[in-house]
């Protein structure tokens, strides 16, 4: 089977790269995370290319940098049952499918994807990431293959 089209909202399973784990040098993440896809757009080249932002159980410093997933949006996503936000200071970008993508379980390359955020709710992420972008509040590290 294959992956699934990689369209802003989709929540998938990625071995994300923190910021501080880039600057010491790691090329690649510590641990498979819930992320959002917040962008995803087609290069000159033909490539998909998507920007994901790294979903944690950790609670933001200040709201503002931060979006909670509700409970309900959690369960139908198959997440856990802990408090989780999307993090908006900082993103992974890459050519999809790439080979930092897991599978949630062993079988077909579609369980990279939790499913999709409710609209309004990926709405309030993306204008919130925008809004960091444009004050430079955050990174976006490059992934390569």
């Amino acid at each position: 089977m294959a992956f699934p089209e990689p369209v802003p909202g989709l929540v998938i399973r990625y071995s994300y790269l923190w910021w501080r784990e880039y600057e010491r040098g790691q090329e690649e993440g510590t641990k498979d995370r819930p992320c959002a896809v917040v962008l995803a757009v087609t290069n000159a080249q033909g490539e998909n290319v998507v920007t994901v932002l790294p979903v944690t159980h950790t609670p933001p410093p200040d709201a503002a940098v931060a979006v909670e997933i509700p409970y309900a949006t959690k369960q139908r996503l198959g997440l856990d049952a802990k408090r989780s936000w999307v993090v908006l200071t900082e993103a992974n970008r890459f050519v999809w499918p790439g080979p930092d993508l897991r599978l949630k379980e062993p079988g077909g390359t579609e369980s990279v994807a939790y499913g999709l955020l409710p609209r309004a709710l990926f709405k309030a992420i993306s204008g919130k990431f925008s809004d960091a972008v444009e004050a430079r509040l955050g990174y976006i590290i490059r992934r390569t293959q």
